[in-house]
């Protein structure tokens, strides 16, 4: 039961957050003769659409951290690639975005990798209560974990940020990914003193509960500034697919680690989260990286191209229908005397 609700308070979230950015979208869109945002304008805040589509992704990010409650944070964050899909589906209806062939694949390709690993998702060891989070938190593999994280980010942002952090988009995003690591681990725990406050036992007394809270202040901070770095430096298309790959490897490693969620499951799962995971990627890179590419019917082979399918169409007349890049790079003396030839045949 806890990890059906969890399933579904994850869909659930991705549902909200993808409607949210169409709803937001369409209020600024409705903004005609005001001054819109991206010119320092703030009469969004006067449509009411734009309420609606901030309320959905209030509802859509509370259902997230409930989610991380009842299932396994190895299951609930791969799934947040859902709310991409659902954005770019409900764009394409309701903006008249195109959704290209990539896209349409990358769809598709984000809906199987989420099945798979639905079917394969680990059970991660029963964590109910504060006392047993603590004893977590106590493992030595975690404690080694944390510390190279920490480690390594503050060498990431005071060494490698001020020399590499303007041409080379993995350095913010890998501290964006590296402390998201943590600060899942930190919404696991306060989702877990939640329950025990719904319950009626004294959690705010624990000491625990409060320290996480200001952790996951600390590392959603963190993660927001050097986010933001790396989306005003580069392109969007190429920062998103490559902080959902990070960033959910870094949370899988992590919540294995703390939870041990990988050490009952047979070999099937394994393979089987691991093929759903990547199987997401797939889609999630294709709808980024191809998202402006337009495909016409000369991208095609030439076999599947329309002047190739009538089987008893000459090859000559064929040929005229080619596109560019399938004529043969041919020297100019060549040309000419090709030309020639036809000629003198005709």
């Amino acid at each position: 039961a806890g990890f059906g609700a969890g399933l579904g308070l994850a869909l659930a979230s991705s549902a909200f957050i993808g409607g949210s950015f169409v709803l937001k979208k369409k209020g600024l869109l409705r903004l005609c003769g005001r001054a819109r945002a991206g010119q320092g304008g703030h009469a969004y805040l006067r449509e009411w659409l734009w309420w609606a589509g901030l309320l959905c992704m209030g509802v859509g990010e509370a259902a997230n951290f409930a989610a991380y409650a009842f299932a396994p944070a190895t299951l609930v964050t791969p799934l947040g690639a859902l709310s991409v899909l659902v954005s770019a589906v409900l764009s394409s209806i309701f903006l008249n975005e195109q959704l290209n062939v990539h896209g349409k694949i990358g769809c598709i390709l984000s809906i199987l990798g989420s099945t798979v690993m639905v079917i394969h998702a680990p059970q991660e060891e029963e964590v109910s209560s504060l006392e047993s989070m603590a004893e977590k938190l106590k493992d030595p593999g975690f404690i080694v974990f944390a510390v190279c994280v920490l480690v390594s980010s503050l060498l990431l942002i005071f060494v490698a940020g001020p020399r590499y952090g303007q041409s080379n988009v993995l350095v913010y995003v890998l501290v964006c990914s590296a402390i998201g690591s943590l600060s899942v681990s930190c919404v696991k725990g306060l989702g877990i003193a939640l329950k025990e406050l719904f319950s009626g036992k004294p959690v705010l007394k624990e000491p625990l509960g409060w320290v996480l809270l200001v952790c996951l202040v600390i590392c959603i901070s963190i993660q927001i500034n050097y986010l933001n770095k790396a989306l005003d430096i580069f392109n969007t298309s190429v920062v998103t697919p490559i902080y959902y790959v990070l960033f959910t490897t870094a949370v899988m490693t992590c919540s294995a680690i703390l939870f041990k969620e990988w050490q009952h499951m047979v070999l099937d799962n394994i393979i089987g989260s691991i093929s759903g995971f990547l199987t997401i990627v797939s889609g999630i890179f294709l709808l980024h990286a191809f998202r402006d590419m337009p495909f016409t019917p000369s991208l095609l082979p030439l076999f599947l191209q329309p002047g190739r399918a009538d089987p008893h169409l000459p090859w000559s007349s064929a040929d005229r229908h080619q596109s560019c890049q399938h004529q043969p790079l041919l020297p100019s003396e060549d040309k000419g005397s090709q030309s020639a030839e036809e000629e003198e045949e005709e």
